[in-house]
């Protein structure tokens, strides 16, 4: 009996051991998670999380029932349709997989869906209840009220035509100091940039793949301002699962997550110089300066949360359209700070572009 029970009891301190020895169980939704290793996120979020940054997600509303999601959807609107609601409502899933491609919150350890920003609220504005068309006027309506109720970022996954309401509702969300980041569209079916991501002040985004090289998903053009990953994205999707897409509307949350974290890092910043930031420190990739694929290069949010930036000139307007033959050089930042006063003002200038018309489309 003593033999048995010594036994037993070295079995029970040898299974102890293993457990005690063994790692924490992660499953496999973070390991698919190509994009974080790509931006080194991890590295990112030991300087800012996106504390008390508000993010209005414009998109088919956001399901909050996940765990990821759960504590970063705050009540929201319907601007679509004639059921109103609090946009806590996603019956299409691609407003939820763009909301948790920013905030996700993860389910502890390893496990689950992990937002870039993932201590950034969701504001959710369901401007289209889903299908491949959106009304301007509702996407108008939503950026007027997100704005109204506090977001400093208004992240735009969606294409519509160059309607003159959204167009001032734009404007007049850029004038409140909130910067409007949007997709460039997808190719083949988008031809051009799509609006409003060629509306001047708008940070249009373009996409790569897991190689850091242009999406041939992703629509080309002047207005191309940055690019994130566009290919292969796991993201939370519709009725609680998960989902695998590609398209600049994943590129876009992304970026929106990147710059959450910069308006954390840097309260005192304005719009426009968080855009510039995030421009200065992008990656470049493709032709030497910006390109019509990469515009200024891929996202770099390390460097855009670390990086000494020079003030922009007092003189230089944000709202000015690319130069044709800007070329910044692929030391983007040491560039920057090299140069003399006149070319700072010339590179600010370039920040921002637009020019007009599209047709209305929702990309994914």
């Amino acid at each position: 009996m003593n033999f048995q029970i010594r036994a037993i009891s070295i079995a029970t301190i040898l299974i102890a051991n293993l457990l005690s020895a063994s790692p924490a169980h992660a499953d496999d939704i973070r390991d698919q998670q190509w994009h974080l290793r790509l931006l080194h996120v991890a590295e990112a979020q030991q300087i800012s999380r996106g504390e008390g940054v508000l993010v209005a997600v414009t998109d088919t509303g956001v399901d909050p029932r996940t765990t990821e999601l759960a504590t970063a959807v705050l009540p929201g609107t319907t601007t679509a349709g004639t059921d109103g609601g609090d946009g806590r409502i996603d019956s299409d899933g691609h407003g939820t997989a763009m909301a948790a491609l920013i905030a996700a919150r993860g389910k502890g350890g390893n496990n689950g869906a992990l937002g870039i920003a993932p201590k950034a609220s969701i504001l959710p504005v369901r401007v289209t209840l889903g299908g491949d068309m959106g009304n301007p006027p509702d996407l108008a309506k939503g950026i007027d009220w997100a704005v109204a109720h506090g977001a400093k970022t208004v992240s735009v996954s969606f294409s519509a035509s160059e309607d003159p309401t959204l167009k001032d509702a734009i404007e007049r969300a850029l004038a409140a100091d909130v910067v409007v980041v949007a997709g460039v569209g997808n190719a083949p079916k988008d031809k051009r940039v799509a609006y409003p991501a060629r509306h001047p002040g708008v940070l249009a985004v373009g996409g790569v793949d897991r190689d850091g090289n242009h999406a041939a998903i992703s629509t080309t053009g002047p207005e191309v301002m940055v690019s994130a990953p566009a290919v292969d994205i796991l993201s939370i999707g519709p009725s609680q699962t998960y989902r695998t897409a590609s398209g600049t509307s994943d590129a876009t949350a992304i970026v929106a997550g990147a710059v959450a974290l910069v308006r954390a890092r840097f309260p005192q910043l304005s719009g426009p110089e968080v855009v510039r930031r995030i421009v200065l420190t992008a990656q470049d990739r493709g032709a030497p300066g910006r390109d019509n694929e990469y515009g200024y290069g891929v996202i770099d949010i390390v460097k855009a949360l670390t990086a000494e930036i020079p003030s922009a000139s007092p003189s230089a307007s944000p709202s000015g359209s690319a130069a044709p033959d800007d070329e910044r050089g692929s030391s983007s930042v040491a560039m920057v700070v090299g140069v003399g006063l006149a070319a700072l003002v010339v590179v600010l200038i370039a920040v921002v572009q637009g020019v007009v018309r599209s047709r209305r489309r929702r990309y994914r």
